[in-house]
């Protein structure tokens, strides 16, 4: 089995300097490169599958965003938003001397790789938009937002593999096999011994300021940059998400990129990429 090397690159936040941690797969010298990036309480590891599959064809490169994972914590967690991250992909891009890239983004990855797109001159060659669009459901942001600032602590892996489980049913039927691995690799254990989420509990900050009004500003910005993305698009979408509806994909099956949207029944927010139906989509539409 192909092993993945743990790079990091120093980015900058109005803060101070943080670093952020990153996957790379594959011939580090291979021009194409594939950059994918996790949603809001997940990490690089969430690729492996999908990573493993194409990095005969690419060099993947899968970051840990700031705040999770193997990457610093931010001095100020109101800084833990998308331009924030964009900005340091730009930095990540100019480490990899990438001119120009393909992107699978899963929710809060997908923001990113939404507002990095739509920027003039951008790198984005090929965008996937995973389960996440410019509209969002209000009442899906508060049930994230309600789990991600609480301190959690446990006394076994088992005990923190469940909880893990729990709150990510939506991301659909998976082997016990998997849903161990999907547990492990949020979770580190800290120095009394409790097994804990692997990531800065002040993510919840930005969450907390947002409201219906806010949202509803969020959501215009977030039109406007989908409208100025002009590289071929793939929306994949769970069936049952209750964060991108199906009105919201369709209508972004007919404005901006003019996304191809592709569902997988039986999966909520967000698929996961690591069952062979949902990396064929992606392989397929990259390599097209």
């Amino acid at each position: 089995m192909t092993q993945a090397k743990i790079q990091s690159v120093q980015c900058l936040s109005p803060a101070g300097l943080h670093t952020m941690a990153y996957k790379e797969w594959g011939d580090p010298h291979n021009p194409d490169v594939l950059v994918c990036v996790h949603g809001v309480t997940r990490v690089s590891d969430d690729f492996d599958n999908l990573a493993q599959e194409l990095c005969k064809d690419y060099r993947v490169i899968c970051p840990d965003v700031v705040g999770r994972g193997r990457s610093s914590r931010l001095r100020d967690p109101r800084y833990y938003v998308v331009p924030q991250y964009v900005s340091d992909m730009v930095t990540l891009l100019a480490r990899l001397d990438a001119t120009t890239v393909h992107w699978v983004g899963t929710s809060m990855g997908g923001l990113i790789g939404m507002g990095l797109a739509s920027l003039p001159e951008n790198p984005v060659r090929k965008l996937v938009l995973n389960d996440i669009g410019p509209a969002l459901n209000y009442s899906a942001l508060e049930r994230i937002g309600g789990y991600i600032g609480q301190d959690m602590r446990f006394a076994t892996f088992d005990e923190a593999a469940n909880y893990i489980r729990g709150i990510s049913l939506p991301f659909g039927p998976h082997t016990d096999d998997e849903w161990r691995k999907i547990a492990a690799d949020v979770l580190q254990q800290d120095r009394d011994g409790k097994w804990i989420r692997h990531y800065d509990l002040n993510l919840a900050v930005p969450f907390k300021s947002v409201t219906p009004a806010s949202a509803k500003q969020d959501e215009a910005m977030l039109w406007a940059a989908y409208d100025a993305i002009t590289c071929p698009t793939l929306l994949t979408r769970g069936a049952e998400s209750d964060l991108l509806s199906r009105d919201v994909a369709q209508a972004m099956t007919k404005r901006g990129p003019q996304s191809r949207l592709m569902e997988f029944a039986g999966v909520g927010h967000a698929p996961t990429f690591m069952h062979a139906d949902q990396i064929t989509a992606v392989k397929e539409f990259l390599l097209a």
